[in-house]
């Protein structure tokens, strides 16, 4: 059984940094693809991206590409999520999942999710 708890997350203003971490265990975790994922309020889960085993990572969401990277430490089964540049649209819920598959942005196919951590951006 995989398990995923997220932290990081904050109230921070707009321009900031953020690094939210995954934190995973469970047999051959090393092995699954890990996805990022958010829920704004009031709006539908969207995918962030996606890391794979081998720290290869598909970004998904256009309004955070160049201001977010995902990265993973095999080492300590930890995956990260450097979020800079924070506007008050990146504000939401911020997951992270697993799956024993390919990449994919579709979060009704990644089988173990954390809890969430939230991410509040002022203006």
């Amino acid at each position: 059984q995989v398990q995923l708890v997220e932290s990081g997350g904050g109230l921070v203003q707009t321009g900031a940094s953020l690094r939210l971490s995954c934190a995973g265990s469970g047999p051959r975790f090393s092995d699954y693809t890990v996805g990022w994922f958010r829920q704004p309020p009031g709006k539908e889960r969207e995918a962030i991206a996606s890391t794979g085993w081998s720290g290869f990572t598909q970004y998904y969401l256009d309004s955070v590409k160049g201001r977010f990277i995902a990265s993973r430490d095999n080492a300590n089964n930890i995956l990260y999520l450097q979020m800079n540049s924070l506007k008050p649209e990146d504000t939401a819920v911020y997951y992270c999942a697993a799956r024993a598959a390919e990449h994919t942005r579709n979060p009704a196919v990644y089988e173990y999710w954390g809890r969430g951590t939230q991410v509040t951006v002022s203006s």
